[in-house]
């Protein structure tokens, strides 16, 4: 298919050309012969697969790469981006999916880190504040600049990120999977800052793989499949299933096919389970429910309500203060001393929210990634070290079974997708079969054809009898896949609706704290 360039002509020259960009790590072809046009005071968009090469070409772009071969043209000059330095000079910004900032600093520290302007910082902070603040009133961008970043929610900590590109000069401002992290209300906040940076006349290069929000606010949008450009599209003469279908290069699958659930008993319940910090503040409170076997619970909420915490207490890597948790008729208490080896004896398998921090290591091989967790298990150790080549022989048919690409079980963790590292880690936790299987943000960051085989995968386990207990920022999400889904608003379960009766409408004013009457919403009790 021949790339089909932006439709709108104009007199100015393209905002950034790619001309024949090359790019391999090793055996991996990750760019090949790239041709991409942005035009000026646009959005547009870059879409395809995990491992379609889209990452890698912004990368380029802002000089954490450097292209094998081809040309990289600003304004109509062409240019060497040797760093992102150089880049920067060239009004150049990115925004990447896992955010650059210092968290023990304040937002104004974040922003003059690197670009003090002398070794007197007094009247640099001064200068700074007077410029991000009029920044702020151009944009949108209103953030609290003496606020320490750990202490800001991801939304605002996103805002920070792009006030930096812009303090320092950026006219091109790169997002790679701005809204992975972000609640609906905060994805519509970006939304509106980025229809502000267009109508402003700054261009923006929007990495996702949402096509609703490809088709909600871009201009243009370019697919990349297999590291090469294969469909260009002005974006109001496409729609998602056209995009879908260029990205995998075949008919596209949107929509999910599920029988209704044949829950059995329950695997969990969880009666009044309360965790508080170390500064005595309730991060889950009194949390009451059932998950039962052969259902997918799903648990809606912004990030920050007690989700993470709910989800740790019960892969036990994180101790609750009160109640308890039964797992198969087995109680659990404070002082059980209930940790992660012990829910996996207990037949729980947890994917992880944040799977950089917590269900791969970038440095180690696939293989090594595959079998964290059960490296003790006695299939990988039959003596008294571990089988390396069994480990490899069962990573290469996991990778086969869950089509996670490249197939090379040799391959750092680091030079896989998100998508295809997100894929290995199911492909871990569901082969084990588990009695309970705990999901954080399954698709996080994934591509549409990775979706539609996760969310099979789910299906599958749950007509299985398994029990699912998921947590997903994604409300098309949790609709899909849920059988039943609870609400958390402030720590608590506010809620309980039966998937049927679900609308998001209905669970965003539950995430809300607020019931469809408008009354605030009693927490749903064990037995719901």
């Amino acid at each position: 298919m021949t790339p089909v360039p932006p439709a709108a002509a104009t007199a100015q020259p393209w905002a950034v050309e790619l001309v024949g960009i090359d790019k391999r790590f090793g055996p991996v072809h990750a760019n090949r012969d790239v041709h991409l046009q942005i035009a000026a005071g646009s959005i547009h968009g870059l879409v395809g697969e995990n491992g379609a090469g889209k990452s890698t070409l912004m990368s380029i772009l802002y000089g954490f790469y450097q292209a094998d071969a081809g040309e990289i043209r600003v304004r109509g000059e062409p240019v060497r981006i040797k760093g992102p330095q150089d880049a920067i000079a060239l009004g150049i910004g990115m925004v990447h999916q896992h955010f650059m900032l210092v968290e023990t600093f304040t937002v104004l520290e974040n922003l003059l880190l690197g670009h003090e302007g002398g070794a007197v910082l007094g009247p640099a902070r001064a200068r700074a504040r007077r410029n991000v603040e009029e920044l702020e009133r151009d944009f949108g961008l209103e953030v609290p600049l003496d606020a320490v970043v750990a202490d800001l929610p991801v939304g605002v900590q996103q805002r920070v990120e792009i006030l930096k590109a812009l303090y320092r000069g950026a006219e091109v401002l790169i997002l790679d999977e701005p809204t992975a992290v972000l609640s609906p209300p905060e994805a519509q906040q970006l939304f509106r800052i980025l229809d502000r940076l267009r109508s402003q006349g700054r261009t923006v290069l929007l990495i996702t793989h949402k096509l609703k929000e490809i088709m909600a606010i871009t201009d243009h949008v370019s697919v990349l499949r297999q590291g090469q450009v294969v469909a260009g599209f002005a974006t109001a003469d496409t729609n998602e299933q056209e995009l879908a279908d260029a990205m995998v290069g075949r008919k596209a699958v949107l929509t999910l096919d599920k029988a209704p659930a044949r829950p059995g008993a329950a695997v969990l319940t969880v009666d009044g389970v309360t965790v508080t910090d170390a500064q005595g503040i309730d991060r889950l409170q009194d949390a009451r429910f059932q998950v039962r076997a052969g259902e997918i619970v799903g648990i809606a909420g912004v990030a920050g309500n007690g989700q993470s915490e709910l989800l740790e207490v019960l892969a036990g890597m994180l101790p609750f203060s009160h109640g308890t948790l039964t797992l198969k008729d087995q109680p659990i208490g404070p002082g059980d001393g209930y940790d992660a080896a012990g829910a996996r004896r207990r037949g729980v398998a947890h994917v992880p929210e944040d799977r950089l921090k917590l269900a791969v290591v970038k440095a180690f091989p696939a293989y090594q990634s595959a079998i964290l967790g059960y490296q003790d298990d006695r299939a990988f150790s039959p003596g008294w070290r571990l089988d390396w080549k069994r480990v490899v022989a069962r990573t290469a048919a996991l990778m086969e079974r869950f089509d996670v690409r490249p197939r090379n079980p040799l391959l750092k963790s680091s030079l896989f997708s998100g998508g295809n590292q997100q894929k290995l880690v199911m492909a871990r936790e569901i082969e084990r079969e588990p009695d309970l299987l705990l999901v954080g943000q399954p698709t996080r960051g994934v591509d549409i054809g990775a979706i539609a085989f996760i969310h099979r995968e789910l299906v599958a386990l749950r007509d299985r009898g398994k029990a699912i207990l998921l947590v997903s920022a994604e409300l098309e999400e949790i609709l899909a896949l849920s059988d039943r889904i609870l609400v958390m608003c402030g720590g608590r379960i506010v809620g309980e609706l039966l998937a049927a009766e679900a609308t998001e409408g209905r669970i965003g004013r539950m995430m809300a704290g607020i019931s469809g009457d408008g009354a605030a919403q009693a927490p749903a009790g064990a037995d719901a």
